[in-house]
């Protein structure tokens, strides 16, 4: 970026990671900042640095305190422009994905992490971080009510998760035809089902196993945007009869556009009945089932055989983090496994696991410490209050909107999505979807909030996704009033 950039002095400042807040101050956790973000050469030496008639002053960014800087919170209230909504994702009022923003415990344990460097691919090159991820593992089983003594491994995140639970499916379902040898040649044609509000890694995963996107089965959804279980054993039954090989029933544990949660008993008992792999993904809403509210909505979720979750998201972890869940070690070892001599390990202590045997990396980081150190540091019940704090401010905000006469509620959950668009005294359903289409860029363009669009049944809305510990009712407040106030200038 050109050094007289307003970009550059935007990702200048945001090296000041926003770790943990103490009263009005922020900590800032062994960040300098640049000199330049101050100071400009204009060729006949350096002058103050100014960004829209303000004099950016050191001070005024940070104090020191015993080595730590302390950076004012009021700077940052005072000048939003300079961390505004130019940064898109890392926004502070960003209402469009899963952004969460760190903690101290996060920003030490990757430190540390990063220090040490261990491959946890080797449990004898890794002793430590192999038994953590083992515990963090089955600590996110245990929050699902999976299974007592799970298989599974990390990931980067929920694609990762849906990709390794659809390989581990298709290793095992048809370790009977020798796959993992033979590949796909001479197989009979085999399909996978899903409702058409699966998320597009599932497309992607059934492109990159060669299974391809076509014997992707994408079924209809109910008017809560659930799967249509009817429709789904008819196209099962269709296939039968054509030839093809129904192997794989997913279902969606909170769909990324609605939040949706698929009745996975009814998905179980399909599977069972069909004889077929039932993989439940998770990675969005799978860990609020931990929650009394709605973990009724959950039956059935301990009958799958595999599970995706995506823990930077109801963990609320820093990127990168995802989990693949399975019954047991010995299946993962089955779908994984290959022998190599340099990799032997019949000479070791029993009672080791090595992870580079139970899924497709060798070279493995330390995902774990982070996670098992937020659940040390602050333990189950603070995330769970934390979760039902999100659901809360989501169902808040679509009471706003059904109270409101400018807004229409599209679609509401038990998580925390919600969709819905703006009307304003429009009544022409062509000018509402203009009108809507345009708003996002608006928004953007504005710079104060942060969100994007979806489409429902074909219909263009705004969706808000609320899940971030920091967030309160102010904060929805101050979305909606931002958006009324963009979207009258486009009226």
């Amino acid at each position: 970026l050109n050094i007289e950039s307003p970009f550059r002095n935007e990702m200048y400042i945001n090296k000041a990671i926003h770790v943990k807040q103490l009263h009005d101050v922020d900590v800032v956790f062994g960040v300098r900042v640049d000199d330049d973000l101050f100071y400009t050469h204009d060729g006949s030496g350096l002058k103050p640095r100014t960004l829209d008639g303000f004099r950016l002053e050191r001070d005024d960014l940070y104090r020191k305190v015993g080595g730590i800087s302390l950076v004012d919170t009021n700077f940052f209230k005072k000048n939003k422009n300079i961390i505004g909504g130019k940064i898109g994702h890392i926004h502070m009022d960003q209402r469009a994905a899963f952004a969460i923003k760190s903690e101290l415990d996060w920003v030490i344990a990757e430190m540390l992490a990063s220090t040490i460097n261990q491959n946890v691919g080797k449990w004898h090159l890794s002793p430590s971080i192999s038994e953590i991820e083992k515990r963090v593992v089955q600590w996110g089983a245990d929050m699902i009510g999976y299974n007592e003594n799970v298989g599974g491994v990390l990931v980067s995140g929920g694609s990762a998760a849906n990709l390794h639970g659809l390989t581990i499916a298709r290793n095992i379902f048809f370790e009977k035809n020798d796959i993992r040898k033979k590949g796909l040649f001479n197989q009979k044609p085999f399909t996978i089902y899903a409702s058409n509000e699966v998320h597009g890694c599932v497309d992607k995963s059934a492109e990159f196993l060669g299974i391809g996107s076509n014997q992707l089965r994408k079924i209809d959804c109910n008017p809560d945007f659930t799967i249509n279980v009817d429709a789904l054993e008819s196209e099962i039954q269709n296939d039968l009869n054509k030839g093809f090989e129904p192997f794989c029933i997913i279902g969606t544990a909170g769909t990324v556009n609605t939040g949706a949660i698929d009745d996975l008993n009814a998905l179980a008992d399909l599977a069972k009945k069909y004889d077929c792999w039932f993989h439940v993904d998770g990675a969005y809403g799978g860990l609020a089932a931990c929650l009394d509210s709605i973990n009724q909505e959950y039956a059935g979720i301990e009958r799958a055989d595999s599970v995706a979750m995506d823990f930077h998201k109801w963990l609320y972890q820093p990127f990168e983090v995802g989990c693949v869940l399975v019954k047991n070690w010995t299946t993962l070892r089955s779908a994984y496994f290959k022998k190599a001599d340099y990799l032997d390990t019949s000479l070791e202590h029993e009672g080791r696991l090595d992870f580079n045997e139970h899924t497709f990396q060798l070279s493995r980081n330390a995902k774990s410490l982070k996670i098992w150190m937020s659940l040390k540091m602050y333990g189950m019940r603070r995330i769970r209050e934390m979760i039902q704090k999100d659901i809360d401010l989501t169902h808040y905000l679509s009471d706003q909107i059904v109270a409101s006469d400018d807004f229409e509620l599209m679609a509401r959950s038990h998580l925390a999505v919600s969709c819905f668009r703006y009307v304003g005294t429009l009544t022409n359903e062509k000018e509402i979807t203009r009108l809507n289409q345009n708003l996002i860029s608006a928004l953007e363009k504005d710079g104060r909030v942060f969100i994007t669009g979806t489409k429902l049944n074909g219909d263009f809305v705004i969706r808000a996704c609320i899940i971030n510990h920091r967030k309160q009712k102010e904060d929805i407040d101050y979305l909606l009033t931002v958006i009324r106030d963009v979207a009258k200038s486009l009226e």
